[in-house]
């Protein structure tokens, strides 16, 4: 391998472009709602500070790693994997590392291509009128009778891998680049509409009081975890997808530095989500605290009973798609990029191959919620399922080792060189991070979810 070795898909025309990407695959459906949600029980600006730390320990460095792997491999995970163990002259079972992250990706989207059709499904639903001047009872309704029908999302559902698929067809710069450079400035247009009209009702301070509010009794070691959790998760770090957009990242840009803004970028969308979700609840008397349900049984409420909501609901549905469509798009490339490394396929070929498998996958999912939702493995569905073992088990190991690889197997002078720090000092604290403090976190935060702490 030679230091101007290239990726065969192609690079990112430009800093921003890969800035826009990367955090367009951190940005998806838990920014909107869970981030808010978690920052709101566990002690609102106390848990922001938190996770900030958190963000800056163990996010960032892991991330650092994930995409210099990624670009000095220049191959798909599992490619790269195997490539810079025999360079690394380390055991070749760290390939495997490499398939843990395109299967958690792949994994990740059947489910995750499914949820983001319901919010297709709530853009005509809100377009339509369904909500207006709709009560708890009728939005619960809606919401019962769709999950009840098979058909309806496996229709919402094909739409979104339609549209997914045709993006990555079309390759890094004319698909993945071109895709993030309007979505990701229209994503953040939509949130500050939604977070202007936050500001316009009477309860936007009270969103932010109970968004920022510093209380520090509500921290508990159970928060400082579930702090790491989500820096760890919403980062997109494990699943190959940071290390396949870092394949296309050209040599003379900086790693950390980029990471760095696309963390922060990440963590500004979290915020804003907050600042024009709470605001509405509170304004419609309706509960911060429901979850997952905040978004497709409680604020249809809200959307449906205040002025202008035809308008912003539609807003808000538009936004959680775009959301879930930057983030879709990382989940499926490393396997394509895979199947166009080592199988000779055309990438329009092994787009067809990937979205038709996930698609598949994607119905179970689907009748988790109604034909199959007495079935149960190990007393899960099989949606239940799916998640717990990618965001439970996949992710937190994918990530603690990519960091025990780029701190402790790979060459210190291939890292550096890498990475080229203008101060030597830089270096030695990303290395002390990746090497001690992110595993540790990572690992604990591994205990935490299994149940052993």
């Amino acid at each position: 391998m030679t230091d101007s070795n290239k990726s065969s898909h192609g690079e990112w025309s430009s800093r921003m472009a890969f800035i826009l990407a990367a955090t367009g695959s951190a940005v998806g459906l838990g920014n909107i709602w869970k981030f808010p949600y978690i920052t709101g029980e566990n002690g609102g600006g106390a848990f922001v500070i938190v996770y900030l730390m958190c963000v800056l320990l163990i996010g960032i460095p892991i991330m650092i790693a994930e995409t210099m792997i990624g670009r000095r491999g220049k191959r798909n995970p599992i490619g790269t994997m195997a490539l810079l163990a025999k360079e690394s002259d380390a055991d070749p079972n760290w390939h495997y590392l490499g398939w843990l992250g395109v299967v958690a990706g792949f994994l990740i989207l059947s489910y995750y291509s499914v949820i983001a059709g319901w919010g297709l499904s709530y853009i005509l639903n809100v377009f339509t009128g369904s909500f207006s001047g709709a009560g708890g009872e009728k939005v619960q309704t809606i919401f019962n009778d769709f999950m009840a029908s098979p058909l309806q999302q496996l229709f919402w559902h094909t739409v979104f891998m339609v549209v997914t698929m045709s993006v990555v067809a079309r390759g890094v710069t004319e698909g993945l680049e071109r895709a993030v450079q309007w979505l990701m400035p229209a994503l953040f247009f939509l949130l500050l509409l939604l977070v202007a009209y936050a500001m316009s009702t009477n309860s936007y301070f009270k969103g932010l009081n109970f968004l920022f509010n510093t209380d520090f009794s509500k921290i508990t070691g159970q928060s400082v975890l579930t702090a790491m959790g989500h820096a760890f998760f919403t980062l997109s770090l494990g699943m190959g997808a940071i290390m396949v957009y870092g394949a296309y990242l050209p040599k003379d840009i900086s790693i950390a530095r980029t990471t760095v803004i696309v963390a922060g970028a990440d963590t500004l969308v979290a915020l804003l989500a907050g600042m024009a979700i709470f605001p509405i609840v509170f304004e419609n008397n309706l509960q911060p605290g429901s979850g997952p349900g905040l978004i497709f049984q409680t604020l249809p409420i809200a959307f449906g009973n205040m002025t202008g909501g035809w308008f912003f609901g539609i807003l808000f549905f538009v936004l959680l798609v775009f959301a879930a469509l930057s983030s879709s798009i990382s989940l499926i490339e490393p396997a394509v990029a895979w199947l166009v490394e080592t199988r000779n396929m055309t990438r329009q070929r092994a787009c067809v191959w990937a979205g038709a498998v996930t698609w598949l996958l994607g119905l179970g999912t689907i009748f988790s919620f109604n034909i199959w939702s007495e079935f149960k493995i190990f007393d899960r569905t099989v949606f239940e399922l799916l998640d717990y073992l990618t965001a439970n088990l996949m992710l937190p190991i994918g990530g603690f080792c990519i960091a025990i690889f780029a701190g402790w197997v790979m060459k210190q002078e291939h890292c550096k060189k890498e990475l080229h720090l203008t101060n030597p000092h830089y270096f030695e604290v990303w290395r002390f991070l990746v090497c001690y403090v992110s595993p540790a976190a990572v690992f604990l935060v591994f205990l935490n979810v299994v149940g052993v702490i």
